[in-house]
């Protein structure tokens, strides 16, 4: 019977850490500018962007072209945290869920968790992709600090 686990990471970073969090919100796109390598494109499907409840598909390479459809099904501005879901796209074919969480935790510290529940007992837990997030928030930092 397959379970539900989660992997987490810290960041710590030179500007606050709710400006990371409001650029995720607000601007996901911007990622295809800081990143090119790893974010091909970022596009509003449905919903306001900074609302719960919207939907985008974001390409991004993950050693090869990746496609995946999120759901930011949670912004709690108060605790400047939101949970983003995957329904569908590349990881989807090794997890049967997988949602983000991320929280800037406190003054200098963004905070990822993904929980996951994997489709198969051969999927491999989703440690690239808690790496790709540590990677996204240091450059994000050094974006924002500049």
């Amino acid at each position: 019977m397959a379970q539900i686990a989660k992997v987490e990471a810290l960041v710590q970073t030179k500007c606050c850490s709710t400006k990371v969090y409001d650029l995720m919100k607000n601007n996901l796109a911007k990622l295809v500018d800081i990143l090119p390598a790893q974010f091909k494109s970022v596009e509003l499907l449905g919903g306001e962007e900074g609302c719960a409840g919207h939907v985008k598909l974001v390409k991004y390479d993950l050693g090869g072209p990746k496609t995946v459809k999120l759901r930011f099904e949670v912004i709690d501005d108060a605790k400047k945290s939101m949970e983003i879901v995957a329904f569908e796209g590349d990881v989807m074919q090794l997890y049967k869920s997988f949602k983000t969480t991320i929280t800037a935790v406190d003054g200098n510290t963004v905070k990822w968790s993904i929980e996951f529940e994997k489709a198969n007992e051969l999927a491999p837990a989703p440690d690239h992709y808690i790496l790709l997030a540590t990677q996204v928030t240091k450059m994000l930092d050094a974006y924002l600090v500049i």
